[in-house]
């Protein structure tokens, strides 16, 4: 239902038929509890004021009450609450709020800049009205105060609406109704404002003054007052009619303007209230040109570009005895207003100074004033704005620089990198003007771009030379991003000319102390918090704060500084130059190594929501240490690295990315096997080795260190004192239970007795993982109840430590369980209790391989359901770079295309699947069986029965020793029973 108050009182059906309300009374009545939705209006006043000329009786204020409830019906409920009633509707049901909203929103898209937005939403508001607010209520207190109130906010809008037409350009169409306006209300002065400039515009400026002096006498002899400053500004505007000396325009650009419109509407939007507005950044971000558009926004108020980088940074400047003063920038500003330096000089007072000169040019003068490149005369920069600002009051200042002016009233913008989708705009638009044809594939591209930061500068200089180069040539080059451009336009600004130029520019501009903190700094590869770069620079928070503001640092939330690849790659060279690089590097990897070990305790327990994010934003610093470690040969410092990270990495689903250097590690010392650094280090040496096994190219490695590093293993879990890091021996099992039968192999046997003998070790995560392990022994054995209760205890145990990806792992074998026996629904909510676990913890490869289970156990009942859990798991493992968990979607993805008659398919993704599984892992083994049998059957599809009976025999070769029998095994496993007589059937 919707009620009306803007105009005679009245309530709709959403039908839009109207309900009859019948009398005065029982209208007014419903006015005054529509002026508040939701509110409590006491009884006496209702009665007091429905009624004009006099108070109802309570009774019959009830009576009138029942006859209105009976006429809205249930739809807008009247209720009693203590000593009064409320209409329990919502305000936007009554038009006057919906009124209010779209008027708000309409003056907040003006205030924004945008005023066709505002326009629409104004004339959506004002169409809601169909009379005076609350006609025929004129003897209530309460509804004429309400009225008085909505009508005010009615011109309100009105006036905006105008304001929002005029900047549209439609003065003309204005001019009438802003005359009747004025005419109803001559004291109003924004309506007569919009009426003046309306006139101006259409070039009726005597009518403009004749407006403004017909509201000044009106002002004068109703209230006494005087003109507002906003009128009297305006009226002295439109008298000025001196030639105004011809500033300097901003340059002309020969380019397309790229990728930074919503910034230059908000820089916009941002003068129209500040007036001293800075765009910050790095040198080739961009301000200038963003400047540039601003202003030319601007040029109808009068706009002087001043381009303050040619000036010396140590020139002489007025006044010479300690103050910076503005003298040479107010110089600078005269020459690009066009005004003599020195003007007429009157009487025997002091001279008049440049910044004399030009406040009294400017005092009473609209202008839009932009310094370009304040940066290496920022306090000369920053003492004429301030004191333009304070003698000038229609001056703005709109200024560029690679550090704020600290001046009070300043609006600071940082001016950031160009998003991926904008600098490959830039880059191909560029590219098109020096060659023809494709400008290259857009992967490519967008590697090109990243590569450059998304600095505009160093994007079209590198577009440039694609002259001369073919765009995979020019991606080929980019380990030098500073050679890349290193030739540059002939027309630019030497500075401008290539990137090491702009950077050395802004780094010359660099205290001793802050070039050295910001050299250190580079050893920094994904950035770094506060406290870390501190210590690691050996430097202070002013200092770092300061680099910040010369933008050669900047925020990357969360209180990390970051500093931008070009930029990096120049502090690298400046750190060796310095002959710091060893050290530093050496102090950033100890600073990574201490971080992972304080908190690898808390992985493992409740602290791992805290911690994960934490290591997560420090993982490309790990990998850089770790580079360095491996590079110079740091063998103690590298493997104490990868242990103390495992378990991060694990949980993470990161340990692909390590794996390399843990290649590197073992490849180098290949001579001593597990020797690396002395026994004291065989924890270490052991995640070394797992680490490497993760990825196909460790795997020889695999086979060469696994025994030395099972023993080292051992001996630092005996059983009955806990090692370092309790999650390496846990992993270890699940990396060999997946290659063959345990029972049998000594390798395989001893891996999974080391962590089922931790089931009185001191540490409670071991035990944990003792009581998993052992639900495995029990289901091996056929005990599917006892396999349930121990994973239950290992569940609770991992629980009561806070562990979430402990609980998921537990969590998932028991869905496994439930599956095994039917339980469809079961084996649902437990791995949809495991997946909310995983997905706290950002632990995307576990949250693949759950996601693939689920599908799992969807496939028989709901196909469409599998399919959406095997396409979301592949693009997880695609987004993480997991080829396990990529393995497995492909297979369930696989067990739909065969499910669906489509065996081709199938075959295909079976056979891509298999490519990628480690045979090793125990996760593996279920999809490789699964794999194989579903190879077996589009192979009988086909009609290729040898081919079939090769695959099915593989199957049955590789479970023979899990279980009594063949089918029994692969039921445990969790294949669909028509595999399990398929293979069966051999």
């Amino acid at each position: 239902m919707w009620f009306g108050i803007l105009g005679e009182t009245q309530a709709r059906h959403d039908d839009g038929t109207e309900v009859p309300l019948g009398g005065p009374a029982r209208r007014a009545l419903l006015a005054l509890l529509l002026v508040s939705p939701g509110a409590v209006v006491p009884a006496e006043r209702l009665a007091e004021e429905i009624e004009p000329g006099g108070a109802v009786s309570a009774h019959a204020l009830q009576s009138q009450v029942s006859r209105l409830r009976t006429a809205l019906g249930p739809a807008a409920p009247i209720e009693r609450v203590g000593a009064g009633y409320r209409i329990a509707v919502p305000e936007d049901a009554v038009d006057a709020a919906r009124f209010e909203a779209r008027a708000a929103a309409g003056r907040a898209a003006l205030t924004a800049g945008d005023p066709a937005r505002a326009a629409a939403e104004l004339r959506r508001a004002l169409e809601l009205w169909r009379g005076p607010a609350l006609a025929g209520l004129d003897g209530s207190e309460t509804a004429r105060a309400a009225a008085a109130r909505l009508e005010e906010a009615r011109l309100s809008a009105l006036e905006d609406r105008i304001e929002a037409e005029l900047r549209l350009g439609g003065h003309r169409s204005a001019v009438p109704e802003l005359r009747e306006l004025t005419a109803r209300h001559p004291l109003r002065e924004r309506p007569a404002g919009l009426l003046m400039r309306a006139l101006s515009a259409q070039g009726s400026q005597t009518e403009a003054l004749v407006v403004f002096e017909q509201t000044r006498r009106h002002l004068a002899e109703e209230l006494g007052a005087d003109p507002s400053a906003e009128l009297t500004s305006l009226h002295a505007e439109l008298l000025d009619t001196a030639p105004a000396p011809g500033p300097a325009a901003p340059p002309a650009q020969l380019t397309s303007f790229v990728g930074r419109e919503e910034e230059a509407a908000e820089a916009t939007a941002l003068l129209r209230q500040a007036r001293l507005v800075t765009l910050t950044g790095p040198g080739g971000v961009g301000k200038t040109r963003l400047a540039v558009e601003v202003a030319a926004t601007a040029a109808a108020a009068g706009v002087c570009f001043v381009e303050l980088a040619a000036l010396p940074e140590d020139g002489p400047s007025e006044p010479p005895a300690g103050d910076p003063g503005p003298g040479r920038a107010a110089r600078s500003v005269l020459a690009a207003l066009g005004l003599r330096e020195n003007g007429l000089q009157l009487g025997d007072g002091p001279p008049r100074t440049a910044l004399d000169r030009l406040t009294a040019a400017l005092t009473d003068r609209p202008l839009l004033l932009v310094l370009d490149n304040c940066e290496h005369v920022v306090d000369e920069a920053a003492a004429l704005a301030a004191r333009l600002l304070a003698a000038c009051p229609r001056l703005r200042v709109l200024a560029t620089s690679r550090e704020p002016l600290g001046v009070i009233g300043e609006h600071v913008r940082q001016v950031r990198p160009l998003g991926e989708a904008a600098a490959v705009r830039l880059f191909t638009d560029r590219a098109r003007a020096v060659r023809r044809g494709p400008t290259g594939d857009p992967e490519l591209v967008r590697r090109i771009c990243a590569a450059l930061d998304g600095l505009p500068l160093a994007i079209e200089l590198a577009a440039a030379r694609l002259r001369t180069l073919e765009p995979e040539d020019l991606a080929g080059r980019l380990d030098d991003l500073l050679g890349i451009t290193a030739r540059g336009s002939r027309t630019s600004a030497e500075r401008h000319r290539t990137m090491r130029a702009v950077v050395a520019w802004s780094w010359d501009l660099l205290t001793d102390a802050e070039q050295r903190a910001a050299r250190r700094f580079t050893v920094f590869a994904g950035g770094a918090g506060g406290d870390a770069a501190r210590e690691v620079c050996g430097t202070d928070a002013d200092t770092l704060e300061s680099l910040a503001d010369k933008s050669l640092l900047e925020t990357a939330g969360a209180g990390r500084l970051r500093m931008l690849e070009t930029i990096r790659a120049y502090g690298t060279e400046r750190l060796e130059e310095a002959g710091e690089g060893e050290a530093t590097r050496r102090g950033h990897a100890r600073h990574l190594l201490e971080l992972h070990r304080h908190a690898d305790p808390h992985l493992l327990r409740a602290g791992q929501l805290r911690w994960l994010p934490r290591l997560a934003a420090e993982h490309d610093n790990l990998l850089a240490a770790l580079r360095w470690a491996v590079g110079a040969h740091e063998r103690r410092t590298a493997l104490e690295l990868l242990a103390a990270a495992s378990t991060s990495l694990w949980i993470r689903g990161a340990s692909a990315a390590a794996a390399p250097y843990a290649l590197a590690l073992l490849t180098a010392d290949e001579a001593e096997p597990g020797r690396l650094d002395g026994e004291d280090l065989g924890e270490e040496y052991a995640a070394c080795v797992l680490l490497a096994a993760s990825t196909p190219a460790g795997r020889p490695l695999w086979q060469r260190h696994r025994t030395a590093a099972l023993e080292a293993l051992a001996a630092a879990w005996p059983g009955d004192r806990p090692g370092r890091y309790p999650v390496v021996p846990f992993l270890w099992m699940m990396r060999t239970a997946g290659e063959t039968d345990r029972r049998n192999t000594p390798h395989a046997r001893d891996a999974f007795a080391l962590v089922s003998s931790q089931h009185d070790c001191p540490d409670p995560w071991a035990r944990a993982a003792a009581r998993y392990v052992a639900g495995y022994a029990t289901l091996g054995e056929g005990d599917a109840d006892g396999a349930e209760r121990a994973f239950e205890a290992a569940a609770d145990l991992f629980r009561g430590l806070g562990d979430r990806w402990g609980t998921a792992l537990a969590l998932d074998a028991l869905a496994d369980l439930a599956a095994g026996r039917a339980d469809r629904e079961g084996a649902i909510a437990l791995t949809d209790r495991a997946l909310a676990l995983t997905g706290e913890l950002g632990a995307v490869e576990d949250s693949a391989d759950l996601l693939v289970n689920r599908g799992d156990h969807h496939l028989p009942h709901d196909p469409a359901a599998a399919r959406e859990d095997y396409s979301r798991a592949a693009d997880l493992a695609r987004g993480s770079g997991s080829p396990a968990a990529l393995a497995a979607a492909l297979r369930g993805l696989g067990d739909i295309a065969l499910l669906e008659g489509r065996p081709q398919e199938a075959e295909r993704l079976y056979a891509d699947a298999l490519d990628r599984i480690d045979p090793h892992w125990v996760k593996s083994l279920g999809n490789r069986l699964r794999c194989l049998a579903g190879l077996g059957r589009t192979a009988e599809a086909r009609g290729d029965r040898a081919a079939a009976r090769t695959h099915y025999d593989g199957v049955a070769a590789a479970v023979s020793a899990l279980g009594p029998s063949v089918p029994d095994a692969l039921r445990l496993l969790g294949l669909p029973e028509e595999l399990v007589t398929a293979v069966g059937a051999r």
